[in-house]
């Protein structure tokens, strides 16, 4: 019997509270508010067979709609977005069917590019053990390296995550950053997920971990507990918007 067809889930979390940028997704890019820049380039992949905004505001809610677009009302008080993710598919599961695997697309990359979607898609096609996957890209320069913002990861070589963190991961004792960029070594986490449904709903169930408290990265939570996160190369930049200042 032919297997059937998984069912794809695109989330866009899209909080309007923001200690940097408050009403974000409203903002214009170009002529258009992001949250709907972010929503276009999400359908026309063409990868989903469903695609919601998972909002807590009704200012945004409604122009989602406005735009024939889906968004769904959420908590204002999750966490992280991870938990609004997940009440977003039970919402969404309730509306449109069962999902396989959903997507965590932030709502703050509006030049989000289809073949980042399916480079964090594919892998749950090639293997069914795939539980969780994200992108990486090599590092170039050693600005980006050192940048405690930017997220570095290292990976075995069935490129499953080991570790995520802030620091210049790995240290290189022997040799200058300069050679470890050269040779390779270095690689910037971007942070698209996707996961499979039953994993989804596992680990939003899971408490802050010692790791993640002092990274401060959720992923690092799903690693102490022995989920397993696939990494994929990807050539494509991540360009997110944290404040007024990245859209000039």
């Amino acid at each position: 019997m032919e297997e059937r067809k998984k069912r794809v889930l695109g989330v866009i979390p899209a909080r309007f509270a923001s200690t940097r940028f408050e009403g974000k997704p409203l903002a214009k890019v170009g002529d258009t508010e992001m949250v709907i820049c972010v929503c276009k380039r999400v359908e026309e992949s063409g990868l989903f067979d469903k695609v919601i905004v998972a909002t807590d505001s009704r200012k945004i809610f409604d122009l989602v709609n406005k735009n024939n677009y889906t968004a769904v009302m959420t908590n204002e008080n999750h966490n992280c977005g991870t938990e609004r993710v997940d009440e977003a598919l039970n919402i969404a599961e309730k509306m449109f069917g069962e999902f396989d695997i959903v997507v965590n697309i932030q709502g703050d990359e509006p030049l989000i590019k289809k073949e980042q979607l399916q480079e964090v898609i594919n892998p749950f096609y090639n293997d069914s053990n795939v539980q969780i996957t994200t992108l990486c890209k090599m590092i170039e320069d050693a600005k980006t390296l050192i940048n405690p913002n930017v997220v570095k990861v290292v990976f075995n070589y069935n490129h499953y995550a080991l570790y995520f963190s802030r620091s210049v991961i790995p240290y290189d004792r022997n040799e200058t950053l300069e050679y470890g960029i050269a040779k390779g070594c270095y690689f910037k986490h971007i942070g698209l997920y996707a996961y499979k449904k039953n994993v989804l709903r596992e680990i939003v169930k899971l408490y802050a971990s010692r790791l993640e408290k002092m990274e401060s990265l959720e992923q690092l939570r799903w690693l102490e507990e022995g989920y397993k996160i696939k990494v994929e190369l990807t050539d494509f930049e991540s360009i997110g918007v944290d404040t007024p200042e990245d859209l000039e």
